[in-house]
């Protein structure tokens, strides 16, 4: 195993019944990297997120973080490791502060005090940090992904899984959050992005794994990936003309 390779998955599987959500998967993971994960919806990209970080156990497969086998491993042992995610359906506890809500991510490393300080520094880091007092449950829908962010830098992760954080944003939102992005993985940050914005998608990420029924179709440059013929006709439509790869 390379020191740069971070993440290591081979031969992922996911059966739910007779349902295969996620089919024979196998890529690898470089530190510093920002990986897209694109598909039609059903094509086992969430299902994938949850085996990685450990809500759900693979049927057959290995995952490798770090060096350390982590298939079957429980999320907080994994978040511990250094890889945990954001939730699709931004999760957080609506009558609890924004710092409250922080400060649980920081708990994993943290006493109380000091994850106080974290989840400050973590709200400073995404630009909340002024309506850290605000109740979550009064937030706007980018005030709430946000601090699902900061909840999840808070546990310290050498890989962030993004899950659709840029859903309902308009494009001044979403260039803030690009912005925040480059900002992360120039701290070195690995990230993994599942996203339907094709423009964030191809913005932001140097490779893009692409998912149809649970199967990996296709990977490459976005520029590749956007051109691929099953990619096109599984997903796309037809071949993706934006701005590829503007870090």
């Amino acid at each position: 195993m390379s020191a740069e390779t971070i993440l290591q998955v081979r031969g992922l599987s996911r059966r739910f019944g007779g349902l295969t959500a996620v089919n024979d998967v196998s890529f690898d993971l470089t530190r510093g990297e920002v990986l897209g994960l694109i598909g039609p919806n059903g094509a086992g990209k969430t299902t994938m997120f949850n085996l990685l970080v450990g809500i759900h156990r693979p049927s057959s497969g290995s995952i490798r973080l770090k060096g350390t086998e982590t298939s079957g491993l429980k999320p907080n042992r994994i978040a511990k490791l250094g890889m945990t995610k954001t939730f699709q359906n931004v999760a957080l506890f609506q009558e609890s502060s924004v710092l409250d809500n922080v400060l649980t991510g920081a708990l994993l490393h943290h006493p109380v005090a000091q994850a106080r300080d974290a989840a400050h520094e973590m709200l400073r880091r995404v630009g909340l940090d002024h309506i850290a007092g605000k109740l979550a449950g009064d937030l706007s829908f980018p005030e709430r992904a946000r601090v699902e962010v900061a909840r999840a830098l808070c546990t310290r992760p050498d890989i962030l899984l993004l899950d659709e954080v840029m859903a309902a944003l308009n494009a001044v939102e979403m260039e803030e959050f690009l912005a925040l992005v480059r900002d992360l993985r120039k701290d070195g940050l690995t990230i993994v992005v599942v996203e339907h914005h094709m423009q964030a998608i191809m913005t932001m990420c140097d490779r893009i794994l692409v998912l149809n029924f649970g199967g990996l179709i296709a990977e490459g440059t976005p520029r590749e990936v956007a051109h691929h013929p099953a990619v096109v006709e599984a997903y796309l439509g037809k071949a993706y003309t934006g701005d590829h790869g503007a870090h």
